[in-house]
């Protein structure tokens, strides 16, 4: 059973998302991966969004490129948490990012950076939603952020090596 639901509306959007499913596979959260549309299959859209929590789901994610309609579509029929992720597309990803961020109030979307850092973060995002009950994978969030911090540590490292400062 997934505790994640990773939506895009057309494969050309996988690009970008795929980034989100290796961030949730090196943190250890367990993910399902599809394809929805909110113009060409709303039916499959509103039974995915309203039988989400029914099969386990805690989080859903949804990528979206231009009028970005998938990720506040997914929201208005689910109680879940919904980040939703600007794939980039016609204007650079801003007309996604602008149409996600705009949704109504009581009808929340978090809403990450365009393109592939968003979708990467949309998955640390959900990790840190579940971490709230799971300390395990609390503990893996903590082990990844001092990946991070070990990473800039050899960069500054590389940086002094290459400088004439020596």
């Amino acid at each position: 059973m997934a505790d994640v639901g990773v939506v895009m509306g057309s494969l050309s959007d996988w690009e970008t998302m795929k980034h989100t499913c290796f961030m949730l596979e090196h943190l250890g959260v367990s993910y399902e991966k599809g394809i929805l549309s909110a113009h060409r299959t709303p039916e499959d859209m509103f039974e995915y969004a309203e039988g989400a929590r029914s099969k386990g789901l805690k989080v859903i994610i949804a990528g979206a490129g231009g009028a970005a309609h998938l990720p506040g579509m997914v929201a208005s029929k689910t109680t879940l948490p919904v980040i939703g992720v600007p794939v980039q597309s016609k204007l650079d990803g801003w007309d996604s990012l602008l149409s996600i961020v705009q949704m109504p109030g009581g009808i929340p979307v978090a809403t990450v950076a365009v393109g592939t850092a968003g979708a990467k973060n949309a998955g640390i995002l959900a990790a840190e939603i579940l971490a709230v009950f799971d300390h395990e994978l609390a503990n893996r969030l903590k082990a990844y952020r001092d990946e991070l911090k070990e990473n800039v540590e050899e960069m500054r490292g590389q940086l002094y090596e290459s400088s004439n400062l020596t």
